[in-house]
């Protein structure tokens, strides 16, 4: 063989190892970016039902600052997403809340805390209290560590309740005990710094609080979707009878396989423990990222927003996507994970995550049932005073696939309807149908991540 030919042989072989290699690494996303199942969407207007409607209406709020009304600057835009839930952490550690008087006994102060509380109530919310981190007045180290007597912790918790749900006489808050433990504190499920300990002696305080409007209590909010600690903190409320009201974890991806899998693991495993079987679900955190990144300043956040949104609607209890307003950082758009700008550049600016809020509230109603949605289209439907509205969102994390979506309106009693296509952040158009034998087909074009809402209106 020629040095020539056995250059090129050699460089071949090289080269389809490299390429198999990434195959045998990564087959499943490299055979889901060429392929995937493009949809086929039925909706069935026959019946509707109220089952986990409007999951997407919680927000959530990180410890950005410490001791100030963080959405002060912002209350009239957060009244106008028309939030369920607000959720807030470093509720202990950020806003002074407790210490000791001169005989060591310990002293609760709301004032700060309910400045917050108000605003969350101001904007047509209820709190959703992570229950962190631990008070410098009683712990061992630093906010993220045990107490150096789990009696002090107990009393923290039941005090907590009792101003919250007791003396401000709030409804229907829930207490969520600690945030990401098993980041914040390294708490695992086993061994001496044992989350099962921090949340049993939560539970204690929880149940001891008395003269209180009803409330829920749960956990762990962990930073991702854990079966050990999910099954430990199942076997160990089913066993001592302990108070779990609510299973809450945190996801980060751009992924939406991902958020779809959680959900189908967590209902598994909830199947081994009678009597939780219909437990409440929350995603207390969710997003894009975890870590800073651009995608929270542009288009690609609101469309995985609305996809999320959509994917989730009828599975989960409670979707909370983080955040509402970005931290002080050094430019006014830096990659932060808030909807809203930090009022430090001047009056707040909504970023598209904002926005689709308004494009989702607009899917109102009792839940229909959709079926045929594919690897890249998501869709939900709802119908309310015979008006059928549905939401149809094309998302593709490489941004390169576009669909067009055959839809068909099934069941159809009207004679004659208004159909109406809204695009996100576009136009709208509309015409006159009649259906035929009960039911109208049609075919929607998306470009790479977009989306559509959808209006059948009785005429």
């Amino acid at each position: 063989m020629k040095k020539s030919s056995r250059f090129f042989y050699t460089l071949f072989l090289f080269l389809a190892l490299v390429v198999g290699a990434i195959v045998i690494v990564n087959p499943i996303k490299l055979y889901k970016r060429a392929s995937g199942v493009p949809a086929n969407l039925v909706v069935f207007t026959g019946a509707s039902y109220v089952d986990k409607v409007n999951v997407w209406r919680n927000l959530a709020q990180g410890g950005e600052e410490t001791n100030v009304r963080m959405l002060a600057a912002v209350l009239p835009q957060v009244k106008a997403l028309g939030a369920s839930y607000i959720r807030i952490d470093h509720v202990f550690d950020g806003y002074n809340v407790v210490s000791r008087d001169g005989g060591g006994t310990l002293q609760f102060n709301w004032t700060s805390l309910d400045a917050t509380i108000n605003d969350i109530l101001a904007a047509g919310a209820k709190p959703y209290i992570a229950l962190s981190y631990m008070p410098p007045a009683i712990s061992k180290g630093d906010i993220i560590e045990v107490p150096n007597n789990w009696a002090d912790w107990e009393l923290v918790v039941q005090r907590t309740i009792e101003h919250v749900s007791g003396t401000l006489s709030i409804s229907g808050v829930y207490y969520e005990v600690w945030n990401e433990p098993d980041l914040f504190g390294k708490f695992k499920v086993y061994g001496d710094k044992n989350y099962l300990e921090l949340y049993s002696h939560s539970a204690i305080g929880a149940t001891r609080a008395g003269g209180t409007k009803a409330f829920k209590f749960g956990g762990p909010a962990t930073t991702a979707l854990y079966e050990n600690w999910v099954r430990a903190l199942l076997k160990m409320a089913s066993n001592s009878k302990m108070r779990l009201d609510f299973i809450s974890w945190h996801r980060y991806s751009k992924d939406l396989d991902v958020y779809e899998e959680d959900y189908k693991k967590v209902t598994a495993w909830l199947a081994d423990y009678p009597g939780y079987e219909d437990i409440e679900l929350h995603i207390t955190e969710a997003g894009p990222n975890s870590e800073n990144d651009k995608v929270y300043d542009n288009y690609f956040g609101a469309i995985h927003l609305l996809a999320t949104s959509a994917l989730l609607e009828g599975d989960i209890d409670r979707l909370f996507h983080f955040e509402i307003k970005d931290g002080p950082g050094n430019d006014k758009y830096w990659g932060r994970w808030g909807m809203l700008t930090h009022e430090k550049w001047g009056a707040p600016e909504a970023k598209p995550r904002y926005n689709a809020f308004f494009f989702l509230n607009k899917i109102r109603g009792e839940k229909l049932n959709v079926a045929g949605e594919g690897s890249w289209v998501k869709a939900m439907a709802k119908v309310e005073a015979g008006v059928i509205r549905m939401m149809v969102v094309n998302y593709d994390v490489y941004g390169t696939h576009s669909e067009n979506v055959p839809i068909k309106f099934d069941e159809l009693t009207g004679a004659k309807y208004l159909y109406k296509r809204t695009d996100y952040g576009g136009v709208q158009t509309q015409l006159e149908i009649v259906p035929t034998a009960g039911s109208f087909s049609t075919t929607e074009f998306l470009k790479p991540n977009s989306a559509i809402s959808l209006e059948l209106v009785p005429s």
